[in-house]
């Protein structure tokens, strides 16, 4: 599921009445929120257990990962909508909004997630602080974010057209295989939709307690009726891979979806990644234009934990135009940026939070910046976004 166009935001959608509360009470809210989320999804969780258990992922629930997204991305939206030089959160309501139709989530959950909210704002904040006025400006802004998201989701799901929500497919392993210590790769076949390069599908899988929880993986590569993915042993999803799934048997796999995605211009690439975040990179080359001039940059802990070192090797061969360069960290090498993105390149990001706040960081003080920067995480962690 991809489009070219971004969520659109119209920031008079919210009242000059509306915006002065919101002005007024968003550093206390904002100051707050990361203690309204865990009452939020407790309040949440608690009326609707089969959204726990089939929908969220546990292990990011327990990390607060989850909450901390909510919070930031709420607050973000606010922020945005009162204050004029502030940037429109695009890409920040992208990468959710990607998120969203890889896991199935349909329009009428707003509803749900909007009334265990408000309720939980109420009681972290009070209802001598929430007054009627500070409630309904509060209301604004959520139904202003979650109708930009729900009409920028159902353009996915038309993308491909599918009905909201219809992303689940039956697929069967038809190839398992071990790279190295901590990463598998699987091979699932099925009624499936071609994937742009670097995106990603949602896994489910039925526990053994009877939830289905779902992990989202980049793809190696695809079709329509194939996709290759990587799974690093972290978490009861990818336990459950290693352990309890071989070939023939069948699971669940949405369909792709995914905002870094290879653009189709001709300027120069930059890949940069740092452990499992090589998959997407994988891909990318996969469908690379063999004219275009490439920069492989890859970090990783040693040359055994460097799992698909040899099929980046092999698709660099294939393009007469790419440099690779790794730094393994056992043996005291670091990636470093500078002198190694061409003028005018688009660079791709994908690795570990520490990783990728580095690698902005040398990004932002090189002299000539690249043309644009692009980057996956392995989280929620949308608040990382400015």
């Amino acid at each position: 599921m991809i489009v070219s166009t971004q969520p659109i935001t119209d920031r008079s959608a919210l009242s000059a009445e509306h915006a002065e509360v919101i002005k007024a009470t968003l550093p206390l809210v904002g100051g707050k929120i990361n203690e309204i989320t865990p009452v939020f999804y407790n309040k949440m969780f608690a009326a609707h257990p089969e959204l726990i258990a089939n929908t969220f992922n546990r292990g990011n629930q327990k990390q607060g990962d989850q909450q901390k997204a909510l919070a930031a991305s709420i607050a973000t939206f606010a922020t945005m909508l009162v204050t004029p030089d502030a940037p429109d959160p695009v890409q920040l309501l992208s990468r959710i909004g990607h998120k969203h139709v890889s896991l199935g989530i349909t329009a009428d959950q707003y509803d749900i997630v909007h009334e265990h909210l408000f309720a939980a704002i109420v009681e972290v904040l009070g209802a001598e602080t929430v007054t009627a006025p500070v409630a309904e400006a509060w209301d604004a802004v959520y139904w202003i974010m979650a109708n930009v998201l729900i009409g920028f989701e159902n353009n996915l799901y038309a993308s491909n057209d599918l009905e909201p929500g219809d992303v689940f497919r039956e697929v069967t392993v038809t190839a398992k295989k071990q790279l190295s210590a901590t990463v598998w790769e699987y091979t699932l076949a099925g009624e499936l939709v071609a994937p742009e390069p670097g995106q990603y599908t949602s896994i489910g899988v039925v526990l053994d307690d009877g939830a289905r929880q779902l992990r989202q993986y980049s793809l190696l590569g695809g079709s329509d009726t194939e996709y290759r993915i990587a799974v690093e042993d972290n978490g009861e999803v990818s336990g459950f891979l290693r352990d309890r799934v071989s070939v023939g048997d069948k699971i669940e796999a949405t369909i792709a979806a995914g905002d870094l995605v290879l653009n189709k211009d001709t300027n120069p690439v930059v890949l940069i990644s740092q452990g499992i975040g090589s998959t997407p990179m994988v891909g990318m080359l996969a469908g690379m234009n063999p004219e275009r001039d490439v920069v492989v940059l890859h970090a990783d802990q040693a040359e055994s934990t460097y799992a698909q070192v040899e099929e980046v090797q092999g698709l660099v061969e294939k393009l007469p135009k790419a440099a690779f360069e790794i730094f393994y960290r056992d043996n005291d090498q670091w990636l470093e940026v500078a002198g190694r993105i061409p003028s005018g390149a688009s660079v791709y990001l994908c690795g570990g939070v520490e990783f990728l706040k580095n690698v902005r960081e040398q990004i932002e003080a090189l002299d000539e910046q690249p043309r644009d920067v692009n980057f996956e995480l392995f989280a929620p962690n949308d608040w990382l976004i400015s």
